[in-house]
This record gives C-alpha cells, sequence and structure tokens, in this order.
C-alpha cells in the first residue's frame, strides 16, 4: 500500500486534479486525474462498473465516445457519467479486447476483472501516450512514467545494450529501457494477464495501400482535407479551455486555421528566440494567427529564460532522453497551461509526408541527377569545412557531408546513420572496455533488423517513412512532447494522428508527398488557398535551442568539471575518459559539428546517473 501510494504519487503532475487507489489482497491500482472531459468527481478513477466487477484506469482521451456510447445504449448500456472513461469501461465489457478495433484516440489504459482476477493493458495505435511495465517471478508493475516502477524499489542494473543505441540516437527505442527488466510497451500492442501468465500480442498495425484513393490529384486533396478537418473536430471536445500550438510551420498552421473554423475564439501560442534569429519563426506564426483572427500569444525567451529552465527537466526526466528541443516544447507547454489545460499540435505530419530534410536527402539519393554527383564528388571538401548547427552555412556544410557518407551504404545503413548522431563505431569508442562488454549485440541487431524492416523490403519513400512512424514517432517526437506536456499537466492532442487519417496518407503515392520541388506537397497543397504565401518556399527549420552557446559559456563549469570531469567519468566506470576528453575538446574548437547532441545526450545521462543509479 506504501509503494502504491507512493509511485501514484510521483505522478502528480499528470494528474494534479485528484488521487484515488483501489488495493485488496492481490492488487493495487492507482490513479492521477487531470480533468478534461466530465469534471465531475462521478468520472474520477479507479472507475468501477455498476456490478463492481470491473475496475478501469486510464491515461488519454477517446474522441469517438459520443458515437461508442449511442452504440453501447442501443445494446442496453446505461451510463451514469458523460465521461469518454465510462464509454471505455463498458466497450471492453461489451466487446473485450475487440473494443480496441472500435476506439479514436490517444491512450494507455488497465481493466481489471475482479471475478477472474486477471488484467487488460493495452496502448494506442502509435504511441501517443506511454506505458511501461516490469514483472518477475511475484509481481507485474505498470505505469506511465519509470519514477513510478521505480517506487517499489527495484534493484536498478543498467542496461548497456540501451545505451549503446542512445548514445547513438539521444534515446533509447521501445520495447527496451535504460534499465534492465523495465520494458515498454510497443504502440499498437496489448497485454493480458490471467492466473500469473503474461500475455502480450500485437494488434494493429500500419500497412500501406489498404485504402482505395481517388483518382484524381483534386480528388485525393479533398479527400485529406475531409479527413484532418474531421480529425480536429473529433480532437476539439473538453470541458476545460482548449488552445493550438503554432509554430509557423505548415503542420501547425494548418491545424490552427481548421480549429479557428470551428472555434472563432481560439487561443494559439508560439515561442520564439529572441538571441538566436537563425531559430525564430514567430513572424511567420503571427502571419497566420493574423490571417484565421486567433487570439495570439509569442512567447519569446532569451537564452537566459531557456537555460533558466534546464534543471527542471533534467530533474523530470526519469529515462535519459537527449532531443534537446524537449527544452523549447517544455517552456512553451508551460507558458500554454496558464491559459489552456488542452493543446492541439502539428505534430506527425513530418513522419507521414516527407517533411524532414532526410526525407529530401533520400528522394535526391533515388533521383540523382548533376547536382547530387558534383555533391558526392566534393566529399573531400565537405568532410574539413566548418560544421555547426549555430548558422545556415555551417550547417549546411555538415549537411552536404552527411550527404556524401550516406551515398555509399545502403538504404537501411543510411537510414540509421541519419537518424542518428553518432556512428556504431563511435558509440561503442565512447563506452569504457568493461561496458563494451556488456552489449548484447545479438538483442542489439535483432531489434535494429526490426526497426528497419521496411527499408530491408524497399527503399522508396513510403519505406522511409513507415519506419519513421516506427522508431522515431513514438521514441523521440512523442516522447518528447507527452514528457514535457505532462511535466506541466497539459494535454496535448495530435490531430494528424487520427488512425483514418494515417491510414489514408500511408496508401497515397510518394509523388503525392514529395518531388524534387516540394516537400509535404499534397498538405501543402490541399491548404495553400487558407494559409499565407511566406509558408511556402522557405526553408524548413527544426525546432532548436542553442545549446553550443550554453556549453560553453553558462554550463561550461558544469560540464567540464562536475557531469564529464576526468575523475567522475574514471570512477563511474561507465564511459571511456580518453574519447570523453576529445569531445570536450571538439566543443571548444572552432569545428564542432553535431559534438554539442553528443555532449547532451552525456549531460542528460550523468545527472539522471546521478539522481537514479548513484
Amino acid at each position: 500500500m506504501v509503494n502504491l501510494a507512493k509511485a501514484t504519487e510521483v505522478l502528480s503532475k499528470r494528474g494534479p486534479d485528484v488521487q484515488d487507489i483501489y488495493h485488496n489482497d492481490h492488487i493495487g491500482l492507482g490513479h492521477r486525474r487531470l480533468s478534461i472531459i466530465d469534471t465531475s468527481s462521478d468520472s474520477n478513477q479507479p472507475f468501477w462498473d455498476a456490478t463492481g466487477r470491473y475496475c478501469l484506469i486510464f491515461n488519454g482521451e477517446i474522441y469517438n465516445y459520443k458515437e461508442l456510447k449511442i452504440e453501447l445504449e442501443d445494446e442496453g448500456v446505461s451510463f451514469r457519467t458523460s465521461s469518454d472513461t465510462e464509454v471505455l469501461l463498458y466497450a471492453y465489457i461489451q466487446y473485450g479486447e475487440a473494443c480496441l478495433e472500435k476506439l479514436n484516440g490517444f491512450f494507455a489504459f488497465a481493466i481489471y476483472d475482479k471475478e477472474d482476477r486477471s488484467v487488460f493493458i493495452a496502448r494506442d495505435r502509435f504511441g501517443i501516450k506511454p506505458l511501461l511495465y516490469y514483472y518477475d517471478e511475484d509481481k507485474f508493475l505498470f505505469a506511465s512514467e519509470m519514477k513510478s516502477i521505480l517506487a517499489y524499489g527495484l534493484q536498478k542494473e543498467l542496461n548497456y545494450t540501451a545505451l549503446y543505441q542512445y548514445l547513438q540516437l539521444n534515446y533509447v527505442p521501445a520495447p527496451h529501457t535504460m534499465l534492465k527488466g523495465v520494458m515498454k510497451l510497443l504502440p499498437g500492442h496489448c497485454i493480458s494477464i490471467r492466473q500469473g501468465e503474461v500475455e502480450i500480442k500485437q494488434y494493429y498495425e500500419l500497412l500501406r495501400n489498404t485504402k482505395p484513393v481517388p483518382e484524381s490529384y483534386d480528388a485525393r486533396k479533398k479527400e485529406l482535407k475531409r479527413l484532418l478537418t474531421e480529425s480536429v473536430h473529433k480532437r476539439m471536445v473538453a470541458d476545460v479551455p482548449l488552445g493550438s500550438f503554432l509554430s509557423g510551420g505548415i503542420d501547425s498552421s494548418v491545424v490552427a486555421t481548421l480549429a479557428s473554423q470551428q472555434n472563432p475564439d481560439l487561443h494559439t501560442f508560439s515561442i520564439g528566440f529572441a538571441d538566436e534569429p537563425f531559430f525564430d519563426e514567430t513572424n511567420y506564426a503571427k502571419a497566420v494567427a493574423k490571417k484565421i483572427g486567433t487570439n495570439h500569444t509569442v512567447f519569446s525567451l532569451t537564452n537566459k529564460d531557456l537555460y533558466s529552465h534546464v534543471n527542471n527537466i533534467l530533474a523530470y526526466i526519469d529515462e535519459p532522453f537527449a532531443d534537446s528541443s524537449a527544452i523549447a516544447v517544455y517552456i512553451l507547454s508551460q507558458e500554454t497551461r496558464k491559459h489552456s489545460t488542452v493543446a492541439l499540435s502539428g505534430d506527425g505530419a513530418d513522419e507521414m509526408f516527407a517533411g524532414y530534410n532526410k526525407h529530401a536527402a533520400f528522394y535526391r539519393m533515388q533521383n540523382q541527377g548533376s547536382t547530387e554527383k558534383l555533391v558526392g564528388a566534393l566529399a573531400p571538401l565537405w568532410k574539413i569545412l566548418p560544421k555547426s548547427r549555430s548558422n545556415a552555412l555551417t550547417n549546411k556544410f555538415r549537411q552536404l557531408d552527411r550527404f556524401c557518407k550516406g551515398m555509399k551504404q545502403t538504404p537501411s545503413d543510411r537510414y540509421w546513420s541519419w537518424a542518428g548522431f553518432v556512428s556504431e563505431d563511435n558509440a561503442r569508442q565512447m563506452m569504457s572496455e568493461a561496458s563494451g562488454e556488456k552489449i548484447d549485440h545479438e538483442i542489439y541487431a535483432s531489434q535494429k533488423k526490426e526497426l528497419l524492416s521496411s527499408l530491408n523490403k524497399s527503399d522508396d519513400i513510403t519505406a522511409v517513412l513507415t519506419t519513421d512512424m516506427k522508431m522515431v514517432l513514438p521514441n523521440d517526437m512523442l516522447t518528447k512532447v507527452d514528457l514535457m506536456s505532462m511535466a506541466n499537466s497539459l494535454e496535448v492532442r495530435v490531430p494528424f494522428l487520427d488512425h483514418e487519417l494515417v491510414e489514408y496518407v500511408f496508401s497515397l503515392s510518394d509523388q503525392d508527398k514529395i518531388d524534387s520541388n516540394i516537400q509535404k506537397k499534397i498538405l501543402q497543397d490541399t491548404f495553400r488557398d487558407i494559409l499565407p504565401d511566406e509558408l511556402y518556399n522557405r526553408p524548413k527549420k527544426g525546432f532548436e535551442v542553442p545549446l553550443l552557446k550554453w556549453f560553453r559559456n553558462e554550463m561550461k563549469e558544469l560540464i567540464l568539471n562536475d557531469l564529464l570531469a576526468d575523475l567522475f567519468i574514471i570512477d563511474q566506470a561507465v564511459f571511456n575518459v580518453r574519447t570523453i576528453k576529445k569531445l570536450k575538446k571538439k566543443l571548444l574548437s572552432s569545428s564542432p559539428g553535431d559534438v554539442h547532441a553528443q555532449i547532451w545526450a552525456l549531460v542528460v545521462f550523468q545527472s539522471w546517473w546521478k539522481r537514479y543509479m548513484n
């Protein structure tokens, strides 16, 4: 009981409104509530059905709950609340595991059957909401965050294979975590626990070309607009204030525009970097807000403002996660929460419509002309030129160098290389000899093969996008948004990830998404008439923060003499002190390249190590 209360309490940021617990001699269920739909106490969780047999704890929202409620009422079910929670519980009671096929939403939930003492657990199709678990011969634990599982006082053992992945990618891809024994439930998977037996299986898989699409391009655009408009409409159901992120990019601009058509008083939010004009996109966001008439708020931040939040972010992270744009998402979420409890975002569109630089690079690789051949011929030049993300010219040199290296690789190896920040060899060199010997290369190779399975079958753009949906989206992008928004008790909804819309987009051809002149082609063309002209034909910027400047100034002492101090590295025995010394030297050089990403990964890991492992 003490452990259960503690495990529930540490999730207070996810659910600041209500905490409740149920336990008996063999099960304990704890829940923290962020009240969104039917905010009355009648919908608090753990939530029981009328008979007292079934109990639900649930994180997320079911957007089609009203339609499901009518269907269930037609079958004789009576409801006592107006919540999606009750609808989800009775959908399971009525349909069992098959209820998952009927759900439109994002979720991680568990349902306890008191009569046969079984538990059913499920995670949404694309991994928008997290679910971690741990089990051994006498217990099964699960939670939305690792810190909740660790509240049970487990023996912690570092997963060196996961560390090897993390050093390459800056995150640990599911199903593994940085701790042995603690696992992430994969998206589209469920768990049945009955009589001490644990069964994990997949209930959903994203397949290509499964939906019929209209023959004409105009008709395909019309269908895309219909599906996305409906998706936004579904995601605006809330009994609390709802706003929309507006970065100034195409994706969030489309979502905000469609939302504003349904709510003329919509509040939109964007974040700007006062000291970093290269990364600032607020002028584009203001242009969109002006055109669609939203109540727009810009949070213009200095480097000092950004840096002031670093410690809070590091303190919240309970598994190393080093996508540095999380800092900006954290602050955007914190400021947005002062006005809204729910926010819409444009996440998922890049992975669906080929919006990243790597997608353009893959396309150019597959359709090489004289320009690409010239770039390849100049590979020795790009290798020696200064490379950095901190300005346009040195960032271009960095990209050209990576492109040339990719020319020599297979599609799957190229993808893995471009998805990461360091090579396998370099990641291994960062680890101490003892750490390197603990890498399970069989598990590593097996997981890598599974993540890249689409590219092993095909090398077209849709195969790249399918790999993004399996690897980058759930493990990096959605983890970042969920973690940083929940750290501020803000629910973020992602209209692009309505499964009906996703399945339609993955039935479109590569030519609908990208050509030599444009990325996200059909998305841009569909909404060209309602977005400002200046959003088109402009370079895409990542949602980045000025790490390099911090590391050379405000964080220099922390890095050189604390987290990455030679003596600490030697005593810790996880990393190779000589390699770390070289990275620190490169950090201060005139050609830092991507070293700031490697340093940030180490800073995040070391901070986590001191908090959880030391």
